[in-house]
């Protein structure tokens, strides 16, 4: 049940400017003379009823509560015949009017907010059902995304036995590189060396230093393809025997057309440097210096 709430009235003193309509009938039987006269020498007779206080200029966004008073009472377009008790006495009852619109409206609104209230009344139902409606969604919302944790473990894996077929792959790739590569060294021994060039007259019997370079940068690249593989691999130690063989036919070979070469004196200066130079790819400096302080 809404409570009203309630304020006093406060009680109006009697203004001095308020007539008594029983007055005698003596008084009103006063000349018009008389009153004039009794006007201009009585300072105590009653002044004339002002107009009530205008509520809009209370409203005013300049209204300025010292000036207004100041303007009613010191005299100019605003001044009013008004005692200053009478002015306050009026200023009180319109502050007790306003008071009690003021109340009137809180108690207006008080009752539409208990009557809200009231019609809110069951309304437990539904925030429960959203609740429950929300705690179903959430369910379903973390059984997604358990199913794409699961999707994207799989998806990992499969991609982690794909990179592993695919090195494998390419480890067999090599592998078949490899023995291509060293099967060809193996068969350079039987081809017939066309490169016997002369060289200011003088003919070579031994392999020219072309077929030589050409060799000694296929054996490298071999031993590059190895180390890619992995020296450890068990295909890789198997080779190694066939690529050490292929590595001492071409030292032989190289070590023979180096000492044909010293042997032409002047004329052979040139192939000495290559030959050099052929060892020095092969890393094998310190079998060129055994050569050379053969006599």
């Amino acid at each position: 049940m809404a409570h009203q709430l309630t304020l006093p009235n406060p009680s109006r003193p009697p203004s001095s400017y308020s007539h008594n309509n029983n007055a005698p009938s003596a008084a009103a039987s006063t000349t018009t003379s008389d009153l004039d006269d009794d006007d201009d020498d009585d300072p105590n007779s009653p002044l004339p009823f002002p107009a009530a206080l205008a509520r809009s200029d209370f409203l005013a966004p300049t209204f300025d509560a010292a000036a207004y008073l100041s303007a009613l009472h010191t005299g100019g377009p605003a001044s009013r015949h008004q005692t200053l008790e009478d002015l306050r006495a009026e200023l009180r009852d319109r502050s007790a009017a306003i008071s009690a619109e003021l109340l009137e409206l809180v108690n207006a609104n008080y009752t539409a907010f208990l009557e809200l209230g009231d019609e809110l009344k069951g309304g437990e139902e539904r925030v429960e059902d959203v609740r429950v409606a929300l705690l179903g969604f959430k369910r379903v919302v973390e059984e997604l995304r358990r199913g794409v944790r699961e999707r994207r473990a799989e998806v990992g894996g499969a991609n982690g036995e794909l990179a592993g077929v695919k090195g494998a792959v390419e480890v067999g790739r090599r592998m078949l590189e490899l023995d291509e590569r060293v099967g060809g060294l193996e068969g350079s021994d039987d081809d017939d060396d066309e490169n016997e060039d002369e060289d200011e007259g003088v003919g070579f019997g031994s392999s020219s230093p072309g077929k030589l370079a050409a060799l000694a940068r296929e054996y490298v690249l071999v031993e590059q393809i190895a180390d890619s593989i992995g020296r450890d691999m068990p295909f890789v130690k198997k080779m190694e025997k066939r690529m050490a063989r292929c590595r001492n036919t071409i030292l032989l070979d190289l070590s023979t057309a180096l000492k044909e070469a010293r042997k032409a004196g002047p004329k052979g200066q040139a192939r000495v440097l290559k030959y050099l130079g052929i060892y020095r790819v092969l890393d094998a400096q310190a079998d060129a210096i055994k050569v050379l302080k053969q006599k």
